[in-house]
């Protein structure tokens, strides 16, 4: 999948649209909704995006003081971002919601002005600016689900989804081994359906035993851990592939818990 980082950046802004459009009308008491994230609230994830954006400018304006805060971050544990968010929680709503946009818009103003290729440190291995606008848009996009699911709101289908998707399909192995497993050493066939059934997202060699298949929407959401496999759509074909669903997860940090076959929660 070729680079559009002008159209990424795009998909970021217009992700970022979408989310400030379903929180900005919403009552105080609204924002404190609960969503399927276990003990988070709305307000919390708006919090949280807006955490990572200034961590994220940071990063790549100031990487030796972001190399200091990070690892006293890192040295809270491998829930520090429940951690964080605890910190967060006093802030008001109106308050919150003027962070997350100013947040939003310094953090696309900074990654327009930088070279794609680039580097710049992170929570580990560093990464190129690339992926980091494409880590934002993925974030963005899975805590924005958690938003949409406690409003009972569909969430508006995008073109970012390729973005993500390919990000779900990167990270094959870094799924596996995030639990200990060894990176099995078959391919995977994806066929993902663009939201609009306008075309066909492939990956993986065609005659590839193990596959998976579906809508891109549903691939993005596994991937992202807001839905079990089995609340969705995908077709799984070879235990690779079934196993991989099951403990797919797109994003750093430790592994996630996922979320229930049996409930959006």
């Amino acid at each position: 999948m070729a680079l559009d980082y002008p159209g990424l950046l795009v998909d970021l802004a217009q992700e970022s649209t979408w989310l400030r459009e379903a929180v900005s009308p919403l009552s105080s008491r609204d924002w404190h909704l609960p969503t399927p994230a276990a003990g988070w609230s709305i307000k919390d994830q708006i919090l949280h995006l807006t955490f990572f954006d200034q961590t994220t400018a940071l990063a790549m304006a100031d990487p030796d003081r972001f190399a200091s805060a990070a690892t006293a971050l890192i040295e809270l544990g491998p829930d520090f971002p429940g951690m964080v968010a605890e910190r967060m929680r006093p802030t008001p709503p109106g308050q919150a919601l003027i962070d997350f946009q100013n947040a939003r818009s310094a953090l696309q103003h900074q990654l327009s002005a930088m070279d794609p290729s680039s580097r710049m440190p992170w929570y580990g291995p560093d990464m190129s600016i690339a992926s980091c606008a494409t880590a934002r848009l993925m974030e963005t996009w899975a805590h924005g689900q958690d938003v949409y699911d406690a409003l009972g709101l569909a969430h508006p289908i995008g073109r970012g989804l390729r973005s993500i998707a390919h990000l779900g399909v990167r990270t094959f192995g870094f799924a596996h081994t995030l639990r200990g497993l060894a990176k099995p050493a078959v391919e995977v066939r994806i066929e993902l359906s663009a939201p609009d059934d306008s075309d066909l997202w492939t990956w993986g060699p065609p005659d590839a035993p193990n596959s998976v298949t579906g809508s891109a929407q549903d691939f993005v959401l596994v991937v992202t851990q807001r839905r079990h496999v089995r609340q969705t759509s995908l077709r799984t074909t070879g235990a690779v592939a079934t196993r991989w669903m099951e403990i797919a997860q797109v994003y750093a940090g430790a592994p996630g818990m996922g979320r229930s076959p049996e409930g959006a929660g």
